[in-house]
């Protein structure tokens, strides 16, 4: 059974999502603010949260860091804040994905079923296990990356962004295609997601950023 943290300072949010996350089966708590969220992930483990941004004490955002420091665990940000400033933010924070309020908690539910399944559900002797080009060093199940002997820091999406041009290397992909397959589920709202994460996953691997080639009118292609 899935452990859910929902955090937002409105109980009505909260009912809902509690409502249909149930329904799916999962294991729900509560948060009603981002203090209470993090010193609840100091103690407990939870497979996804989600979590509201503006909200007393600490933010959502603040609270996304401080929970990163702590334990890696996906984060959907709700919002009723849709500008793409916003979005690109959360995303460089490391939040998985972004949902603007008011929202359908069908697509919600569609999009938190969708990180589950992708986080938790892979074959292990399906999934290529390293990877090595001159000094870049990616070690799959470690979820580590090294240029030049040196750790390189990821948010959890550019290591599963990372890890599927690896596993696709020397192939042209879509954004449509890296889209599914990378965020599960055929994405609306953010057409520049893809573009956004490419750009911080190229600026993180410095010297090697050329691996990651732009197949004008398609997507992308890592080559090496």
């Amino acid at each position: 059974m899935y452990k859910v943290l929902i955090v937002d300072d409105e109980i009505k949010i909260r009912e809902v999502i509690r409502e249909y996350a149930e329904f799916e089966g999962y294991c729900v708590s509560e948060a009603n603010d981002g203090m209470t969220a993090v010193n609840l992930c100091k103690e407990n483990d939870y497979d996804i949260i989600i979590m509201d941004i503006m909200m007393p004490k600490i933010d959502g955002y603040h609270a996304a860091k401080e929970i990163r420091k702590i334990k890696e665990v996906p984060i959907v940000m709700l919002s009723a804040r849709g500008e793409e400033y916003d979005k690109l933010f959360g995303f460089e924070i490391g939040i998985d994905d972004y949902v603007v309020k008011p929202f359908s908690p069908k697509e919600l539910m569609a999009r938190i079923n969708a990180i589950l399944k992708r986080n938790y559900k892979k074959d292990p002797d399906s999934i290529m296990k390293s990877f090595k080009f001159k000094d870049l060093e990616i070690n799959m199940s470690g979820r580590c990356v090294y240029v030049e002997g040196a750790k390189v820091d990821l948010t959890p999406k550019e290591y599963e962004l990372l890890f599927y041009l690896v596993k696709n290397k020397n192939v042209a992909l879509s954004r449509e295609k890296i889209l599914s397959e990378v965020w599960g589920y055929d994405f609306f709202g953010f057409d520049r997601t893809v573009d956004t994460h490419i750009k911080m996953l190229r600026n993180n691997l410095g010297k090697y950023r050329y691996i990651i080639s732009t197949i004008r009118g398609i997507g992308y292609k890592l080559e090496a």
